[in-house]
């Protein structure tokens, strides 16, 4: 058994010496005992992923000669594989391209979804590569109580979330489960070869499988493999092998250890990743966000108003009990969800920075912070509706069509 597969049995939760305070992380399930939420630098150790550090942001911006996205040198995206690789072969003129994903499992994504999506946009823009986004309908089918035909439906409808995020058509590919796999030989059967490689014995201790673990289940992690696979878009790519580099969070990360290990068994370079942390509820670090549960969270699709509401009502404060002991005290800044929403949204560092010494010092209050995390998101959620709004089923149609992007190989 190769190290990678050992590590995924080893690695996947980080709770895997039974300590009840130790926090748990695999694909299905978030779960932080700590009110400032998951600890990443213990996940980077148990993932044996490495962190984004100032030299790996330094050499971004040397390599593109552009200053780095504010989710990268702020540490949003925080942990990555081989991303040093994909540097070094792009400036040997070697190309690559972008894999990231979405699991449909509400007609609206919320903002948490678009994180993965807003780095995407900015490699795509920066690098000048073509990206392929995977709609994964048959796998929330399979874990959740949703109908194949309901989980095909939203797939369509999160598709019309991510274009709105401003992908360039000419250069992005769409994808539903349920129609590609049936449309695209090569893509089933790279996905046979990926099932091949893998044991039951080997799933089971990545993705904690057992005896009543309907078999597709066991078989979808080839699924959500088989995209770092160049090959499964001859549309796109013919027969070359090109890496791909994948933004996503950092749960999905035991599908790609999986296929690191697999692919060079297959002629492919092990795909490249780019971690990010987890988008918090607005209850706070602790608390799991739900579809079920409209309050946990802001959609794209909700209004001005429930914005409004949503924060005022429910965004969990770091501040103090009181007026006058917030100002002698200061907020907590760590735990505060206006804040630490403000980390993924406000673009200018300075002002971000000025924001946080004012709260801390208890110059700012809870009620002033809010407003401004309100005043930030609902422009944004606007601007994201506004352009939504103009995808019709032609668009739709345009993204989700298999055909040859504008990309030289």
């Amino acid at each position: 058994m190769s190290g990678e597969i050992i590590n995924n049995i080893n690695h996947l939760n980080l709770n895997n010496d039974n300590d009840e305070n130790e926090d748990v992380v695999d694909p299905w399930n978030v779960v932080s005992k700590s009110e400032t939420g998951v600890d990443y630098n213990k996940l980077i150790q148990k993932f044996g992923s490495s962190k984004i550090d100032q030299e790996l942001i330094d050499r971004f911006e040397k390599v593109t000669g552009k200053k780095v996205h504010h989710l990268l040198r702020r540490g949003v995206f925080f942990s990555h594989r081989d991303m040093h690789t994909i540097l070094t072969n792009y400036e040997s003129g070697k190309p690559f391209y972008l894999y990231t994903g979405r699991g449909p499992s509400s007609s609206s994504m919320h903002l948490g979804h678009l994180i993965p999506f807003t780095l995407c946009k900015w490699l795509q823009d920066v690098f000048d590569v073509p990206l392929v986004i995977q709609l994964t309908d048959d796998e929330k089918t399979l874990w959740k109580d949703i109908k194949l035909e309901e989980a095909h439906k939203m797939a369509y409808e999160n598709a019309k979330d991510i274009i709105a995020v401003g992908f360039n058509v000419e250069k992005t590919f769409i994808f539903s489960d349920l129609d590609y796999i049936g449309q695209c030989p090569e893509f089933y059967r790279n996905m046979i070869r990926i099932q091949k490689c893998v044991t039951f014995n080997q799933v089971k201790g990545i993705f904690g499988f057992d005896d009543s673990t309907v078999i597709g289940k066991i078989g979808f992690p080839a699924v959500q493999a088989t995209p770092c696979l160049s090959t499964s878009f001859p549309d796109i790519f013919g027969n070359k092998k090109i890496q791909c580099l994948i933004p996503c969070a950092i749960d999905q990360d035991p599908y790609f250890r999986m296929t690191r290990d697999v692919s060079p068994r297959l002629g492919f370079k092990k795909p490249a990743l780019l971690h990010s942390k987890f988008f918090p509820a607005l209850q706070g670090a602790q608390t799991k966000m739900s579809a079920s549960d409209a309050n946990t969270t802001i959609f794209c699709n909700d209004t001005p108003k429930q914005v409004k509401n949503k924060i005022n009502k429910h965004a969990f404060s770091g501040g103090q009990a009181t007026v006058e002991d917030h100002r002698k005290l200061g907020g907590n800044c760590d735990i505060d969800i206006s804040y630490q929403y403000l980390k993924f949204f406000l673009e200018d560092d300075e002002k971000l920075e000025q924001i946080r010494r004012d709260y801390t010092s208890g110059a700012l209050l809870t009620g002033e912070l809010k407003k401004i995390l309100i005043d930030i998101l609902t422009p944004l959620l606007i601007e994201q509706q506004r352009r939504r709004a103009k995808i019709t089923d032609e668009v739709l149609k345009q993204y989700m069509t298999p055909r040859k992007l504008n990309f030289n190989i």
